[in-house]
């Protein structure tokens, strides 16, 4: 079996179970207490759920849309068992999730984009150079060749990092001095990419001060420059945002949808937190794809996200916590 035929397997559903534990144990807990000594599902009933999907950082619109989903099919399809709310919960979330981008299963890439250009964005601490790292590790992994480029050039610290990973992965990296002009960079990333017949170019920019003007300025910039060699490029604009910062991932989802085109999303550091419902809330509320999610420190622990197996583990625990 190759690795574009293996999809979501046993490996990843491990990483991903482990790393939404602390999510899982408080929502699944307070389900519980929820349904506990009841056998219908009535006003109060849903009046908890809500709670515990809000507490969840699911986040308070997204939650609504599931209760009244619940709701209407409660009336609808004439559930009143409590027996039955396991099953609506699963339903009903996976529903307000936009649906999976199949080509990114198995971080497979457009084959008639070549090199496809990829811009990383996000403010500085949410883990954008180890989610570049593990990114250039996995398609590497997948058989494409990678070229990364250092285009945060106002800390030292970005380039220096990048050059770790650069050097971890085996990958090649295109930098230079601090304080250089970040599009020429980039301009000299996906130039060498072209004349090196490279599959994948990935463009690490500077986080600080997504609430900026000039900062956004700057990306409208190194797209521009990037488009004199490659006009459709770059074919990817990937936001990377802190799971653990819960409601404030939200709050810098808006600032860099409202400034610049993102089209994905990746979440890291869900391994570390109980906010893993943010998932769902940035997901439904932006109807930008969540195609990764950072599920630990280890290379292989940045997974292709699928809504499907996402809400599976979230429920995992159901045996143990007496739902369903």
């Amino acid at each position: 079996m190759g690795f574009f035929d293996k999809l979501f397997g046993k490996k990843e559903k491990e990483s991903l179970d482990q790393g939404l534990q602390k999510t899982k144990e408080g929502f699944l807990s307070k389900i519980s207490k929820a349904i506990a000594g009841k056998s219908t599902i009535d006003a109060s009933l849903l009046d908890q759920l809500e709670e515990a999907l809000i507490s969840a950082d699911v986040g308070i619109d997204t939650t609504l849309q599931i209760i009244a989903r619940i709701e209407e099919r409660i009336k609808k399809e004439k559930y009143v068992n409590t027996a039955a709310l396991h099953h609506l919960l699963k339903d009903e979330i996976q529903n307000v999730l936009p649906g999976a981008d199949e080509t990114y299963k198995n971080f497979e890439i457009p084959a008639h984009k070549k090199p496809f250009v990829i811009l990383i964005v996000g403010v500085n601490g949410v883990g954008k150079t180890t989610t570049i790292g593990k990114l250039a590790h996995n398609y590497t992994k997948a058989g494409y060749s990678v070229l990364l480029g250092a285009a945060d050039t106002f800390r030292a610290a970005a380039v220096d990092q990048l050059t770790i990973w650069s050097e971890r992965t085996g990958v090649p990296i295109v930098k230079q001095a601090m304080g250089s002009d970040p599009s020429a960079v980039a301009f000299d990333t996906v130039k060498s990419a072209v004349a090196q017949r490279t599959d994948i170019a990935i463009i690490d920019t500077a986080g600080r001060l997504h609430n900026k003007a000039h900062l956004m300025e700057e990306l409208s910039k190194i797209k521009r420059v990037i488009q004199k060699v490659i006009p459709d490029a770059p074919h990817e604009v990937m936001l990377v945002l802190d799971g653990s910062t819960g409601q404030n991932a939200l709050e810098q989802a808006k600032q860099f949808t409202a400034a610049t085109e993102v089209t994905a999303i990746t979440i890291t550091k869900l391994d570390g937190t109980a906010k893993g419902g943010v998932v769902l809330a940035i997901a439904n509320q932006f109807k930008i794809p969540v195609k990764f999610i950072g599920v630990g420190e280890k290379m292989d622990d940045l997974l292709v996200f699928d809504k499907k197996e996402f809400v599976n583990s979230l429920f995992d625990l159901q045996d143990a916590e007496g739902i369903g």
